[in-house]
């Protein structure tokens, strides 16, 4: 009896924290209360960043923080007690070790250990201050676009190595050629080429900070060549993200469509008359109001064809025999 209730808790924490699937009043609530959470704290530590104001304050800020932690802490151990409902039939040690290795695993972790860690290392308040900020990284578990842009950033990653890799190459060899051409006319700025790494990557980011400049011929020609190589580097990045992101929203919204075809057909061909019924699918699917409109119409406009079939067919056979009337 008493395994069982354990069971039940762990289903209910489970579906009500970590099963996407499951929406219940008290699953938003829970939501809305961990995001509002979220970005107090946040504003708590750019508040803190004004020290008239946290030396008035330091109370009430250090109250919250307290409070925030225990909440985050509690989170994260119901989070892993409950995983192991997600698969019932697998280990549960297996389960949660699987979990605590996740991306969202992780960032809750993060979360929280600056905190714990002051307890056992000295640490500095004010980089502690910032590291809280790292918290923000728990919104994208609420909001859909960051997590299509976590999975398009994670699908592109091989890109994205590419690119870097590319950049790296170029860093240094801007540096090493600038330094060559520019080391005798400007002895402090270019002494050594990682100080001329500085204005390669400024140069080939087009960031262009105008702090170290080349002032020679050559070295002139040379800053104008990784100018116009760092407009096409810096491109690249941005064109990656940009077909990922509409690559998966394009496959989003096709599985989103499948999706909500799939329910309406289920529920039988009248549900398209329900708008009520409509809504509530609508909202489960998580499809946009418009796309739900496009279905429709293209659900109604089978129908109609399918009746047109079904008639026609019946006019080429004789209604009482059943066999086929010659054309």
């Amino acid at each position: 009896m008493a395994k069982r209730s354990i069971k039940r808790l762990r289903l209910f924490v489970y579906n009500n924290l970590q099963n996407d699937d499951h929406q219940s009043t008290f699953s938003l609530c829970v939501n809305y209360f961990l995001i509002f959470l979220i970005v107090g704290n946040v504003a708590a530590v750019i508040l803190e960043s004004i020290t008239e104001l946290y030396l008035a304050y330091q109370v009430h800020f250090d109250v919250f923080e307290n409070i925030s932690i225990a909440l985050f802490s509690i989170e994260y151990v119901l989070r892993l007690w409950s995983i192991v409902e997600k698969e019932p039939s697998l280990p549960a040690s297996q389960q949660r070790l699987k979990w605590m290795r996740s991306g969202g695993a992780i960032i809750d972790l993060v979360a929280i250990l600056p905190a714990y860690l002051n307890f056992f290392v000295p640490i500095d308040l004010r980089v502690l201050r910032i590291l809280r900020l790292l918290r923000l990284l728990k919104l994208t578990r609420y909001f859909v676009s960051l997590q299509i842009l976590l999975r398009v950033i994670k699908r592109e990653k091989g890109s994205f190595q590419a690119v870097i890799f590319i950049l790296v190459i170029l860093i240094v060899m801007a540096a090493s050629g600038i330094y060559v051409v520019e080391n005798k006319a400007q002895p402090e700025a270019f002494s050594s080429i990682p100080h001329a790494m500085w204005w390669a990557v400024v140069t080939l980011t087009t960031v262009g900070y105008g702090d170290v400049t080349p002032i020679t011929n050559m070295g002139k020609f040379l800053g104008a060549i990784i100018t116009i190589l760092g407009v096409g580097i810096a491109a690249l990045p941005a064109g990656i993200l940009a077909s990922g992101l509409a690559n998966e929203l394009n496959q989003r919204n096709q599985r989103l469509e499948q999706e909500f075809r799939e329910l309406v057909q289920a529920q039988g061909f009248e549900v398209v008359h329900n708008t009520i019924e409509l809504e509530k699918l609508r909202q489960r699917v998580g499809l946009p109001k418009e796309q739900m409109h496009e279905i429709i119409i293209q659900l109604l406009r089978e129908h109609v064809l399918e009746e047109q079939e079904q008639q026609n067919s019946k006019k080429h056979y004789c209604p009482y025999c059943g066999e086929k009337l010659p054309e």
